[in-house]
């Protein structure tokens, strides 16, 4: 696979598999003021929330501090997690979560030891297959503005060897405490309408995109040019496509599909212009999209490849699948 390329998890499970260390310098302190604990009662969830109960485990952490910061968290040392359970400990009074939503959560990890790795706001997409599910457990079928607490084994969690980066062997156990800030507006690109490139097709079947203009929409923009009537594509949908993408920076094709074949990744995998692209559109769908910094890859100067440039991409839609 080429260096530069589209297929970029914004939060799954290779950032949240190197946790510790992503979290280490980003807490931020908060009071000492005990939340009211409420435990699930061991009732069943079901769906996305992969019927995740409460245990005597996960009921054994008394979590306190302020909502959306640096939680404490309290247990006897060490905790031995045998598997996933997940504790209700503060129930929020807003809507619950559903399936496909992307979450915006503030999520603190510790060791069974009971040292903190770290706290991060993270966003993490509602039954995303790409993210371990101690991770989608703690946002998962939750009113807004609950904080759970959910225990389990690295192992289940990074698989038999661990987390080597972190530091974290497979027999550690892990409390991830997360609180559920708030659910994320959708992005749905805006109608192409001005300066949208001519695309013909070129040698071998492939698409040649041409720019109209040297002045890109400071927002996201979509036209369709060819209507599919297939499958329509559903947030966290596995989708097969053909694509290529051209920088309207240098006006340089900067990755592709043609010429290796048909890429296939979840709509939460790839860059949010990208996957808001995909989201609502049917299969054998054609379409070009502008895609500016802050849906791509960042404003200029945030050290991603791509940073500060628009993305201008051609898409075939092939196939579409739900996550199993």
């Amino acid at each position: 696979m080429p260096s530069k390329t589209i297929i970029r998890p914004i939060v799954g499970a290779a950032v949240l598999a190197c946790a510790a260390t992503t979290l280490a310098a980003c807490g931020s302190s908060g009071s000492k003021d005990d939340d009211a604990k409420a435990s699930t009662g061991g009732a069943s969830y079901s769906g996305v929330c992969d019927d995740v109960k409460s245990g005597d485990t996960s009921d054994s952490v008394t979590v306190g501090g302020t909502f959306g910061k640096k939680p404490t968290a309290t247990f006897d040392k060490p905790l031995k997690a045998t598997s996933l359970e997940r504790t209700i400990s503060k129930v929020g009074t807003g809507d619950k979560t559903e399936k496909g939503q992307t979450v915006n959560a503030m999520i603190s990890v510790y060791t069974g030891a009971g040292k903190l790795l770290g706290t991060q706001p993270l966003t993490i997409a509602v039954g995303s297959a790409s993210i371990p599910k101690a991770f989608t457990a703690g946002v998962a079928c939750l009113p807004v503005g609950s904080r759970a607490v959910v225990t389990d084994s690295a192992k289940d969690i990074y698989g038999a060897a661990g987390n080597t980066q972190a530091g974290i062997k497979a027999t550690d156990s892990l409390v991830i405490v997360t609180d559920v800030v708030s659910v994320k507006k959708p992005l749905v690109p805006a109608k192409w309408t001005k300066d949208v490139p001519k695309v013909t097709t070129g040698k071998g079947g492939k698409p040649k995109v041409t720019l109209a203009s040297k002045t890109p929409a400071k927002t996201l923009e979509l036209k369709v040019l060819k209507q599919g009537t297939g499958d329509t594509v559903a947030s966290g949908d596995s989708v097969t496509v053909q694509y290529q993408g051209t920088s309207w920076d240098t006006g340089k094709i900067f990755d592709q599909s043609y010429g290796r074949g048909a890429a296939t990744f979840a709509t939460d995998q790839v860059v949010e212009g990208f996957g808001a692209a995909l989201v609502g559109q049917k299969v054998g769908t054609q379409l070009i999209v502008s895609i500016p910094p802050k849906y791509a890859y960042g404003e200029k100067g945030s050290g991603q490849q791509l940073s500060g440039q628009t993305l201008v991409f051609y898409i075939d839609i092939q196939k579409t699948q739900a996550p199993s």
